[in-house]
């Protein structure tokens, strides 16, 4: 994939895989302009959204790509392109036969190395208690990632799961990855 071909401007890239409605994902966009942004989603309806939305607010640094986000990350996003990456609210594939169905698992971090540049930064977030502690473990394990905050700046813009989920009760599971 060239990203160059994919925007007006060359600025650093963030991509978030699984954007669902889009509604992080354009604001990040709206509040950082100098800074691409690539969404990536399996439904096309959900892709077509990042474009209208897009947009309707004018944003030259946003685009949307409708594929599988591991697939994306192994074989067609360029070594060490990515300033960070996001993950909110993947499919928590809560029965135990479909957990290998999960994003976040042992091959995970490997790609999302591969995909980082140095000082890349991996965000996460999740309602599921059980994906998040797979999450920790899952980065615990490879020592090429260290634990960092959240920034409160980036925290503070929501996806509209999160808005849900919290409007419920239902706590944000948050962390953070840094490439070493």
């Amino acid at each position: 994939m060239d990203i160059a071909k994919l925007f007006p401007a060359t600025q650093p890239l963030e991509v978030e895989l699984g954007c669902g409605d889009a509604s992080f994902l354009i604001e990040h966009a709206r509040l950082t302009p100098q800074t691409n942004f690539l969404g990536v989603e399996r439904l096309m309806g959900r892709v077509n959204k990042v474009d209208r939305k897009g947009r309707r607010l004018n944003l030259t640094n946003v685009r949307g790509v409708r594929i599988e986000s591991a697939y994306l990350l192994e074989f067609l996003l360029p070594a060490n392109c990515a300033r960070a990456l996001h993950i909110y609210f993947p499919d928590p594939w809560p029965k135990k036969k479909h957990r290998r169905f999960r994003l976040i698992n042992e091959r995970f971090t490997t790609l999302a190395f591969q995909a980082l540049s140095p000082g890349g930064m991996v965000y996460l977030r999740t309602d599921d208690e059980d994906y998040f502690a797979q999450m920790l473990e899952v980065f615990a394990a490879d020592k090429r990632f260290c634990p960092v905050e959240t920034p409160s700046t980036l925290a503070a813009v929501v996806t509209d799961f999160e808005r849900d989920f919290n409007a419920k009760g239902i706590p944000t599971q948050r962390a953070a990855y840094q490439r070493g």
